[in-house]
């Protein structure tokens, strides 16, 4: 007897978004996995989004909070009743802002399947007005941001990447998660409202000795930060913190001792100086702030000693 299919719910969180919808979740819907259900995480939106989809789309359950949860509350949200109340096997991790391939499904379960030690699946993500240029393959390891830029970025893919191998860390623009993986680290850490998130909870899984694996075969075209803006002050705020709180969380003194510097000198000081001069003063303040606010939770935390600095 064929073993069936392993149990996967596609997650796809949407604040006011649900416009973006129509291409995630059709083309979600037209994967041609054996065992999958859709639900939208309906994060608190006040733009009908519950109505939008049970208008459109049979058999999409929407799950909806009635306060915004940001990103990794509304994820975990979601990761709960899929693991603990649908007993999903895996559960598939995704923006709202994309478009798939119809075999997307199935190819990150064929990897994850090779391993029960294998926490995070994902693959190809290419821009969306650019079909065929990566955004990303994955992270590269950096001696002293630890997280460093991505593979491939902005390049054209020509088959460079086709191979089926273990990431460093990746972007959850698109990752299968681990069931057993989910239940030991208890997904997303709030801390992290926006950004960095999936780069502390992919930490927290590889010290248990869980691997991110990188299949060339799973494919998607993001649309990139339609929720948060590109360029807005809000992410400004958040790249210049929480960086900063995954190394103070995970790494040594000295470690980030290294990082702290050179993060204060080009991800903040130059920066900063960098927006004021194109007249976004607004940009340039949330980096101070988010910077800051990184300082003072380190030392809320008791987590940062004279050793950090010097």
């Amino acid at each position: 007897m064929n073993k069936p299919a392993p149990k996967v719910l596609v997650l796809i969180l949407s604040y006011n978004g649900k416009k973006l919808l129509d291409d995630s979740v059709t083309s979600y819907l037209e994967n041609d996995y054996a065992n999958f259900n859709v639900v939208v995480i309906d994060n608190g939106s006040t733009d009908g989004t519950l109505d939008y989809v049970n208008e459109n789309w049979r058999g999409v359950y929407v799950l909806r909070t009635e306060k915004n949860l940001k990103y990794s509350g509304g994820f975990n949200f979601g990761l709960d009743y899929a693991f603990n109340k649908e007993k999903a096997d895996y559960v598939l991790v995704t923006n709202n802002d994309v478009k798939v391939d119809k075999h997307v499904i199935s190819e990150l379960v064929k990897v994850a399947e090779t391993d029960s030690m294998i926490g995070f699946t994902t693959g190809k993500v290419y821009y969306f007005d650019k079909p065929d240029t990566l955004q990303t393959v994955g992270k590269q390891e950096h001696p002293i941001f630890w997280n460093g830029d991505h593979i491939g970025g902005r390049t054209v893919d020509s088959g460079q990447f086709d191979k089926i191998e273990e990431r460093i860390f990746a972007d959850d623009i698109f990752t299968l998660v681990n069931r057993k993986m989910y239940l030991q680290t208890g997904g997303y850490d709030t801390t992290f409202a926006f950004q960095g998130e999936e780069y502390d909870w992919q930490a927290r899984a590889k010290k248990l000795g869980y691997k991110i694996m990188f299949t060339p075969f799973a494919k998607i075209w993001h649309k990139e930060s339609m929720t948060i803006g590109k360029n807005s002050a809000f992410k400004a705020y958040y790249d210049a913190r929480n960086p900063m709180l995954v190394i103070l969380k995970h790494k040594s003194p000295e470690f980030f001792r290294k990082y702290f510097w050179k993060h204060f000198k080009t991800g903040v000081f130059r920066s900063s100086l960098v927006t004021l001069k194109q007249l976004r003063p607004s940009v340039s303040f949330a980096t101070w702030r988010g910077f800051l606010s990184g300082i003072m939770w380190g030392i809320k935390n008791k987590k940062l000693t004279f050793r950090h600095f010097f």
